[in-house]
């Protein structure tokens, strides 16, 4: 092939991923359309209209993720407008002379520590544009980046110790069960998969940054990804270039210096807000709370109606009257105020979500305005641009959740989760484990929330391990695991999605880049999980 010819083959794009989620979600509902004319039970066909609207419900489920990037678009515009954070990453560079590298372990390791404790991920979501542009002006490509955000919390996730999304939520799911639960087994495991898996993966992202830095050709990205990249990130590349032959230039000016502050602290307050501090007894935040005990008359047909309520939802029984009058009252406890961190977004430290970490971006936005001397106008202009740059990702985390909703209308994800869980009854330990990871790997592609996968399947799957003589807690870390590794680059999780549309990576390139490593990282877990099951006796 002539060089000419490699170029143009180069240079033709990736299949989008718009693309690639639209083809997705047409091919399970035309899957779903054969099993329902072949009489499966327990699967209904998809309509016209199902797939027509999951898009716009997508949109629906996912509207608050999708107005905090929105937002958060702004708040980068605005920073970006100031010179801070093109000016700070030139200054690290410098700073660093030649010692990038040790960027990546270090990085990863923090991500991990989120992602192991209280399960980091649409949380990184704006990390991937700051370490894609940081590693670019270091003499990466976008790639490390995308690789240092996604691979360091996923490995946290993939191993989560405490993490109340995860070994949480599935703990919390077999309460009912009468199955007693080992704390310190998930702690254990979790931590053995955590470390190995994020050792494996910062050892593979560095001897790629290692290559890339060494020869620019080497990069796994195509032409028209380096195109894409010298435009996103190409200024704050030129800076570090610039900084480097200049060393007794002056990077920042005060009022910048003052922006990276403030830009600094946003993330760090954001951080801290969406970790659940009650879960580890930590009240801090909290305190100034007040309850009050509220007492409210109620009816017979008032109980009536909520044991109707229990009876629907499976907690009660058969129908409850009374004969005559009956009355009575009912006494709770009420919160009336919240903790003093409350007074900004209305709810403490520990308690956001979405909502809360998209007022707090608005008002950073404001002060960062102010700090860095942006007038009115050129606020709104840069605001609006910003938001504008990110619409593309918004539209890809709806359309990426709208397969999670067409599963859910037509029931596919159960069939699977029902007749698997049957499947695998019988079967021996050394047998179990790895046939039940892979059924978590393929359930998440459908169903790519931990807490909601948690919730669906660990009823259905930890009494079945137990039953079988196996650790209901290797059960609830072989969910976690399966499940962690899967949303390493499942195209149905609006966080991935998003994150690597922002680091201007398609996610043909990412599963190109982590194809390998993907299944390294699935046969670590196979064999630390099976071993786990075959040594840990299951509950008395």
């Amino acid at each position: 092939m002539t060089e000419k010819a490699k170029e143009k083959s180069k240079k033709k794009r990736s299949i989008s991923s718009f693309t690639i989620l639209l083809i997705m979600l047409v091919a399970l509902a035309l899957i779903t359309v054969a099993m329902s004319l072949a009489g499966v039970e327990g699967v209904e066909g998809a309509t016209i209209a199902n797939v027509a609207t999951a898009p716009v419900k997508g949109f629906t489920d996912a509207l608050p993720v999708c107005l905090f990037v929105l937002i958060l678009g702004g708040f980068l515009g605005i920073v970006t407008e100031t010179g801070a954070l093109d000016a700070g990453i030139a200054a690290l560079v410098k700073k660093l002379k030649g010692n990038e590298l040790v960027l990546i372990p270090i990085l990863m390791f923090i991500f991990s520590i989120g992602g192991t404790t209280y399960g980091m991920c649409e949380e990184t979501v704006p990390f991937y544009l700051l370490l894609a542009a940081t590693m670019v002006a270091a003499g990466f490509d976008s790639v490390v980046g995308a690789a240092v955000v996604l691979l360091g919390a996923g490995c946290g996730v993939l191993g989560s110790t405490v993490n109340p999304f995860a070994v949480g939520a599935a703990v919390d799911s077999l309460s009912g069960s009468g199955i007693a639960i080992n704390q310190g087994t998930i702690i254990m495991l979790g931590v053995v998969l955590w470390l190995v898996t994020l050792v494996i993966s910062i050892i593979f992202v560095m001897r790629y940054a290692k290559k890339v830095k060494a020869n620019k050709g080497s990069t796994i990205l195509s032409l028209q990804e380096q195109e894409t990249m010298k435009a996103e990130f190409g200024e704050a590349q030129q800076e570090a270039v610039d900084a480097e032959a200049n060393p007794n230039q002056k990077l920042m000016t005060g009022r910048q210096k003052w922006a990276l502050i403030v830009f600094a602290l946003t993330f760090v307050v954001m951080i801290i807000g969406f970790i659940p501090w009650g879960d580890f007894g930590v009240e801090i935040f909290d305190a100034g709370a007040a309850t009050e005990e509220v007492t409210t008359q109620v009816s017979g047909d008032d109980i009536s109606a909520t044991w109707a309520d229990a009876a629907d939802a499976g907690a009660a029984e058969g129908e409850l009257t009374f004969n005559g009058d009956v009355t009575g009252t009912v006494t709770a406890e009420e919160q009336v105020s919240e903790g003093w961190s409350a007074f900004l977004t209305g709810l403490p430290l520990g308690q956001w979500y979405f909502d809360e970490a998209s007022t707090w971006f608005l008002i950073m936005a404001l002060i960062i305005g102010v700090v860095g001397g942006v007038s009115e106008s050129r606020f709104v202009k840069a605001f609006i641009n910003g938001a504008a740059d990110m619409m593309s990702v918004v539209l890809i985390i709806a359309l990426a959740r709208s397969i999670t909703v067409l599963m859910g209308e037509t029931g596919l994800d159960m069939w699977i989760l029902n007749n698997a869980a049957n499947a695998l009854n019988g079967l021996s330990a050394i047998i179990f484990a790895p046939m039940s990871f892979l059924l978590y790997v393929v359930l998440s592609f459908l169903i790519p929330s931990s807490s909601g996968m948690a919730t669906v399947s660990m009823p259905i799957m930890g009494p079945l391990a137990n039953s079988l003589g196996f650790s209901p807690d290797v059960m609830i870390m072989i969910f976690s695991a399966g499940n962690g590794l899967v949303n390493l680059f499942t195209p149905t999780s609006g966080a991935i999605m998003g994150g690597l549309a922002l680091a201007k990576v398609e996610y043909s390139t990412w599963l190109k880049f982590g194809g390998k490593l993907f299944i390294v990282l699935g046969v670590a877990c196979i064999i630390i999980l099976t071993a786990a099951m075959v040594l840990i006796p299951g509950a008395a």
